[in-house]
């Protein structure tokens, strides 16, 4: 697949010429909502601070939460932790739950 500029196939992102793929990523019934950015105030190992992601990531969160019978902020001060602990850190917070969601679902076994 080519880089963004070169839109899929290699085609131009926008116009006549732009190329559809075999499988359509938008589902029929997506909902642009899930794409907006949602801030929620939480506290990470007792520090209250602010968090925006996306409403579908807030979602994900949840579901993950719910596996592992705990609240939402206790799953991420848990994750502020860990990361802390084992990497001394991370510089982007926001996109380190973001990867969290999305590998949590590449691994989910159905059901969750």
């Amino acid at each position: 697949m080519e880089h963004a500029a070169g839109g899929i196939n290699g085609n131009a992102r926008h116009g006549a010429g732009a190329a559809r793929p075999r499988i359509d990523p938008f589902k029929r019934d997506f909902d642009m909502g899930q794409a907006g950015p949602v801030s929620r105030s939480v506290r990470l190992n007792g520090f209250a601070t602010c968090l925006r992601l996306e409403a579908v990531y807030w979602r994900i969160l949840e579901r993950i939460a719910g596996a592992n019978r705990c609240s939402v902020s206790a799953l991420l001060s848990y994750i502020d932790r860990e990361v802390h602990l084992r990497h001394g850190g991370v510089r982007n917070f926001s996109g380190l739950v973001r990867v969290i969601c999305v590998a949590w679902l590449q691994e989910a076994p159905d059901g969750h």
